[in-house]
């Protein structure tokens, strides 16, 4: 985590602001303090955008998605601010690294705490689709590995599971390699496609590598649409799995259901001793504002520039 810099404001609502967590294209994270003294993370939009209608729509979405789902692997919502500038959300603070920075730390996972991660995934997302809401960004920065198990991370362009295709933009969610075939090609967005997202995210856990390759969005989406993913040197069960769940034609994914049945846990995954390692990453949450370790570079990025510890929610990208 980053110290606050002079710019920051001491407070946001009744919370007290303690560091940086992260900053992408539509605001900033921070780390703040209720005045209980219970753990935040809050999200700020920038004052650039508050006068955009589709950010502010996508925002206030999230706000609505996070209010409404409760379950073991999301944040609850404590407070929001959604009637003037500045607009922000809180919700419960979780410590742990992204899977994204755990891989990039510790490498591929073993096939034991790849299906581990799996299943709780899997249990993860049924949990949400249970309440009507597709998450629609599922990918490795998306994920925090907690020390109670994986917890699901921004809903900013979550909808409800019968809203198939995004019209606002005519632009199709998600990340590339880790869209569907069927949101690059039509946006058409469905539970289905989160399985696929599930099924790209486990191949990163499990091979350490872009499921389909780097490069620029257009040859990523490409090779989701016409090749396979990369699977190589993976275990062939767990492979089989991973390429069930990334089949061309939504109809031939598993369900969640069948994808949990289909991992084979037989113990608790905070009792794998891999896991327990990777949630350790985590940094541990200051009492007070952290202070600065030498000159403060400017951010130029839109993604979030630290990943560990990970927040409850982040800065949609």
């Amino acid at each position: 985590m980053d110290a606050l810099r002079p710019h920051d404001p001491p407070r946001i609502g009744a919370h007290a602001l303690l560091a940086r967590l992260g900053a992408g294209g539509m605001g900033q994270v921070y780390l703040g303090r209720s005045p209980g003294g219970r753990l935040v993370a809050i999200k700020v939009i920038r004052d650039e955008i508050t006068d955009h209608p589709e950010a502010l729509g996508r925002f206030r979405r999230e706000v609505e998605t996070v209010r409404a789902v409760r379950s073991a692997y999301t944040a609850n919502l404590i407070d929001a601010s959604l009637a003037e500038p500045p607009y922000w959300l809180a919700t419960e603070y979780v410590s742990g690294p992204t899977l994204s920075h755990a891989v990039r730390r510790r490498g591929p996972f073993p096939v034991a705490t790849c299906r581990g991660v799996f299943a709780a995934l899997a249990e993860g997302l049924a949990s949400v689709h249970a309440y009507g809401v597709t998450h629609r960004d599922l990918k490795p920065q998306n994920i925090i590995l907690s020390a109670q198990g994986p917890q699901l991370i921004d809903f900013g362009i979550a909808r409800g599971t019968g809203d198939a295709a995004l019209t606002e933009t005519g632009l199709a969610p998600g990340t590339p390699g880790f869209a569907a075939p069927e949101v690059l090609m039509a946006n058409q967005v469905g539970p289905a496609a989160d399985v696929f997202a599930l099924g790209s995210t486990m191949a990163y856990a499990a091979t350490g590598r872009a499921p389909f390759g780097g490069g620029q969005p257009a040859g990523i989406g490409y090779r989701v649409v016409h090749e396979e993913i990369d699977l190589g040197g993976v275990e062939p069960e767990l492979a089989g799995l991973i390429g069930r769940c990334v089949a061309k034609d939504p109809a031939a994914r598993p369900s969640l259901t069948e994808v949990i049945a289909a991992c084979s846990v037989r113990a608790a995954l905070v009792d794998d001793a891999f896991y327990g390692a990777l949630a350790g990453l985590g940094e541990a949450a200051p009492s007070g504002p952290v202070d600065p370790v030498g000159p403060v570079e400017p951010i130029t990025s839109n993604q979030p520039q630290r990943t560990t510890p990970a927040s409850a929610v982040r800065a949609s990208e």
